[in-house]
């Protein structure tokens, strides 16, 4: 394939991925409602990041039986299911350095599972998140890292699993090619009123200067649901972007990636 072809194939039309973080039992009603919302903007294919035992605490019976049934319900529509961490929570060595004091006690308040495991914790962590998978029949191709942090131990060990993909916050990794895509993730900060407010300015920034991008991804994370404003944002954002980009799961925009540039 020619770089013109190639340029052709991925632009026409260029590729949305719309993510739901943090699937998990206890999570499962707003992450349905996040769903919900946005297939009332349009009918699109959801990628969503399930954490088998979200924050230690694997999920009373009820929830459990929910979230299976509407997974299963995803998947049959076309929609994808990733591996997102096994706990969501950072119990990785402390760290000197001031940056990554910040990125994992302030700015994700320890969330970052990965940031900071040795290579047997996060080999162990990763095999079990699998067999949670085997164990209810979902296929599973991709690793989300929670926070979207990866340590250097934890990189190691990724190509020894069968993912074909991971994502940072800035970048959409394909694994067994080593190749990466810049492509920064849309995201709205919930906690605070000040992210609520400025979140959504920053997303519509972003979705401008990303206009000629290949990719564009959009993350959503339960907390989202609980303020209208930021849903309403999410849905125009949503109908805005698929006027010129198709909406698809990240295994898929993994695959049309490595289309375009085959490993000789």
């Amino acid at each position: 394939m020619s770089p013109t072809e190639a340029h052709s194939a991925l632009a026409e039309p260029s590729m949305l991925c719309v993510s739901i973080h943090d699937v998990a039992p206890c999570t499962w009603d707003e992450c349905a409602r996040l769903a919900r919302a946005m297939r009332q903007a349009a009918d699109i294919r959801l990628t969503w990041l399930v954490v088998p035992r979200y924050h230690g605490r694997p999920g009373n019976e009820r929830d459990e039986r929910a979230m299976r049934a509407g997974l299963d319900a995803a998947l049959a529509r076309g929609d994808e299911l990733a591996l997102h961490g096994y706990t969501h929570l950072d119990t990785g060595e402390r760290t000197v350095s001031l940056r990554q004091r910040f990125l994992r006690g302030v700015y994700t308040q320890r969330e970052g599972e990965f940031a900071a495991l040795a290579a047997e914790e996060a080999r162990e962590r990763i095999a079990l998140g699998l067999e949670w998978f085997r164990q209810r029949d979902w296929p599973v191709s991709g690793f989300v890292p929670p926070a979207w942090l990866l340590g250097e131990a934890s990189w190691r060990v990724l190509p020894e699993f069968a993912f074909s993909y991971t994502t940072t916050f800035a970048r959409f990794h394909l694994l067994r090619q080593g190749r990466s895509v810049l492509a920064p993730s849309l995201v709205y900060t919930a906690r605070n009123i000040a992210g609520r407010a400025l979140s959504p300015l920053a997303a519509s920034l972003a979705a401008r200067c990303m206009a000629q991008a290949p990719l564009m991804r959009f993350s959503l994370h339960p907390p989202d649901v609980r303020h209208p404003r930021l849903v309403a944002h999410a849905q125009r954002l949503v109908e805005r972007v698929l006027a010129t980009r198709e909406a698809i799961t990240k295994a898929e925009c993994a695959r049309r990636l490595l289309a375009l540039s085959p490993v000789p």
